[in-house]
């Protein structure tokens, strides 16, 4: 497993931005796919957007047109722009690491939204 750990994350007015970072603790390039989740009170955890090693993205419907992931291998860490944010975007927000189907977690970074 890889030990994750996000930041970025805080409080923004509704149409703000911010951008959220997940540092692992070891070479990233060989991990089949990363991505960020996010879990909002009373709700399931969601797939917000995920990157393959090939550098292939996939997002959510919901945020699509408004949060961009992007990785770079030297620095061990991948991203998550988040533009035009909207109140429904609030939620605990993890990165996820998923290498030869074994799923590592960071601890979660706090986005909140305000209308």
């Amino acid at each position: 497993q890889v030990q994750l750990v996000e930041s970025g994350g805080g409080l923004v007015q509704a149409g703000g931005s911010l951008r959220l970072s997940c540092a692992a603790s070891r070479n990233i390039f060989s991990i089949n796919a990363m991505g960020w989740y996010r879990q909002a009170p009373g709700k399931q955890r969601e797939l917000v957007a995920v990157i393959t090693s090939g550098g292939g993205t996939h997002y959510a419907d919901s945020v699509k047109g408004r949060f961009t992931m992007s990785r770079d291998n030297a620095k061990n860490t991948v991203y998550l722009q988040m533009n035009s944010l909207k109140p429904e975007d609030t939620a605990v927000y993890y990165c996820n690491a998923n290498e030869d189907n074994i799923n590592s977690w960071g601890q979660g970074t706090q986005v909140t939204v305000s209308s």
